[in-house]
This record gives C-alpha cells, structure tokens and sequence, in this order.
C-alpha cells in the first residue's frame, strides 16, 4: 500500500481533502455522498448554507419539507432528509466536540448505532470530522483493490490498508483523497488501458 500512495501522491500532488468550512459540514457531507456524486453534494450544502441551515441547532429543528428542497439535487431526498434531521438532533443534544472527541472504537460505535450511518459513512465523520485515524473504505478504494488483486470486504481492506501505513490522520486523509480522485480520473471514464496501478 505504500507503494500505491507514493505513486498516486507524485501523480496528483497532495489533495488537502476533505473540502469544508467545519466539522459539521463535514458530518453533513459524509452523510449526503451516499449513492452520489460529491458535485450534488456540493450543490446541496451551498443550499443548506444559503438558507442558513448548516448548523446543528438549526438543521435539528427545521422543516423537513424545506431540508429535502435543499438537498434532492443528492437523490434519495426524503430519506436522507430525514437521516440528515436526526443526526443533526443527536449533534445539537450531546454536543459535536464532546461526541468527535471520544476515543476512535467508542465514535465509531456511537456512530454505526445512528439511523443511516454504515461504515463508510462513520469512518468518513471519524477520519475527517474527528481528525482521527481510520481509513476510509469507499467503493474507488474497493475498485482499485481489486487492480491490483486484493479482495476482500470492508473491514477485510481496512485492515490491509492500516496494518501496511503508519498510523497517521494525514496521510490517511491523502491516500484516501488521492484513491477517490484517481477513481474520478481513471475507472469511472473506463481508461483501463491508461491505470498506471496495475503494476504496483
């Protein structure tokens, strides 16, 4: 796995992701990618900012007709408007910092008990929110796994990823952001014939 960082990192330089104002932007757009693309996202928190919603308090306690408005440009609105509504509840009663700076294996927990919080997305808020260690499993990383003949599930590929890499919030953020831009670039527009993973 080092090997594949250094190699995505001289291609595409360092990514600085994820792209937020704040923490919980970041929570709020863990939860909106699933089953999208990041541009709907984007476009759906530009709304949520524009109607002044991306807080806890606020988004906790708003319409959810006017939440799903914001955010259909992501698909499945209602649902996620819903899921969107009561993670904000659960922020805005116990508090962002004092829930980002539990321990990473008791986040974790409190997070997959949360309706619409699966892996992917709780190592999202815990790598990026929290600004601690975990990396991330999405399917570009499961995509670009299988290139390169590791297979395995999610938890499978996590182990593989942080048993061969320090364990480093920073770098873990790059890799990840840098396996999500290379899947952007290369699977998703089918230029196999270009990868320059496969021979790692």
């Amino acid at each position: 796995m080092p090997d594949l960082y250094h190699l995505l990192l001289a291609k595409f330089g360092p990514q600085y992701w994820w792209p937020a104002e704040t923490e919980f932007e970041v929570i709020v757009g863990a939860l909106l990618t699933q089953q999208t693309r990041w541009e709907s996202v984007e476009r759906a928190i530009a709304n949520l900012k524009e109607r002044l919603l991306l807080t806890p308090e606020a988004l906790a306690d708003a319409d959810q007709e006017t939440i799903e408005e914001c955010i259909r440009c992501t698909g499945f609105y209602r649902q996620k408007a819903e899921r969107l509504q009561l993670l904000s509840q659960y922020f805005d009663h116990n508090g962002i910092s004092r829930i980002l700076g539990l321990p990473v294996d008791e986040l974790r927990r409190e997070l997959l008990s949360l309706k619409g919080v699966g892996p992917e997305t709780a190592d999202s808020i815990i790598l990026y929110a929290a600004h601690k260690p975990i990396f991330v499993i999405d399917a570009y990383t499961k995509r670009i796994c299988e290139c390169i003949g590791v297979t395995g599930g999610y938890e499978t590929l996590q182990k593989q990823f942080e048993g061969s890499l320090p364990r480093d919030t920073h770098l873990y953020q790059e890799f990840h952001a840098l396996i999500v831009l290379y899947g952007k670039e290369y699977c998703t527009r089918k230029r196999c014939d270009e990868c320059i993973i496969a021979r790692v």
